[in-house]
């Protein structure tokens, strides 16, 4: 059972574009919930995922409860540099959804009362860290759960 990848409203479409690029070398499905920062077919968003995007399996939501109601993930994560629980304390499943906030205001300011039993970071031990690059923190925090699943 894949991994899934959920991208609430992102902005840069090169980190969208890394992210599918992720996605597809690690059979990870892929989640857009819009508004998006950009237009799919951005020459930015191709080139970041160079000729991967054709092979990647993904899904565009409008909102999202239309994703709830049509991906019905079962298990979730919600990674956050607003929170001190640590992502590598957290045992993954595969099937896991790993979501992930925008680049300019993270995840919705909602979703920390409704999600809070399932917020994690990445810990950041540098004294002048304030949050990673999306691409870069999808694609620790999708590593972490392969290797915990055994599924490398």
């Amino acid at each position: 059972m894949p991994f899934h990848i959920v991208l609430v409203s992102p902005e840069i479409p090169q980190n969208t574009g890394t992210i599918g690029r992720l996605c597809v070398c690690t059979g990870a499905v892929l989640h857009l919930i819009d508004p998006l920062g950009f237009v799919i077919d951005d020459a930015h968003l191709r080139r970041a995922g160079l000729d991967y995007w054709p092979y990647l399996d993904w899904h565009r939501w409008h909102s999202w409860e239309d994703f709830l109601e049509g991906a019905k993930p079962t298990r979730m994560a919600f990674l956050s540099s607003k929170t001190t629980r640590s992502f590598f304390e957290r045992q993954a499943t595969p099937g896991d959804f790993l979501v992930f906030g925008n680049e300019q205001h993270g995840l919705p300011v909602e979703f920390y009362e409704r999600y809070r039993d399932s917020l994690y970071t990445l810990p950041m031990p540098g004294p002048h860290a304030r949050c990673h690059n999306l691409a870069n923190a999808a694609s620790i925090a999708l590593y972490e759960a392969l290797r915990q699943t055994h599924s490398l």
